[in-house]
């Protein structure tokens, strides 16, 4: 497979992509849900301290509002 040209990868991202980086809500939560998915991991491991599946549960919500929050336009970052 060959390399993808520079001028087809800068093309793929927005052109403000730092600022988007800070502000975005949805990629906050994608942060947030991959976080809690970690958690996921360790909830045997606290030995009943966490319901099982709660962790499961706060991840689906985050993904599902980063989901929502992508498609919602952002007042920091509409123009």
């Amino acid at each position: 497979m060959g390399r993808v040209p520079d001028h087809h990868v800068q093309q793929m991202l927005v052109a403000d992509w730092r600022r988007v980086l800070v502000r975005a809500w949805s990629l906050r939560l994608l942060i947030i849900a991959a976080g809690l998915q970690g958690l996921e991991a360790a909830v045997p491991y606290l030995g009943g301290f966490v319901p099982e599946g709660v962790m499961l549960a706060l991840s689906f919500i985050a993904t599902a509002g980063a989901f929502a929050a992508r498609l919602m336009a952002q007042k920091e970052l509409s123009r």
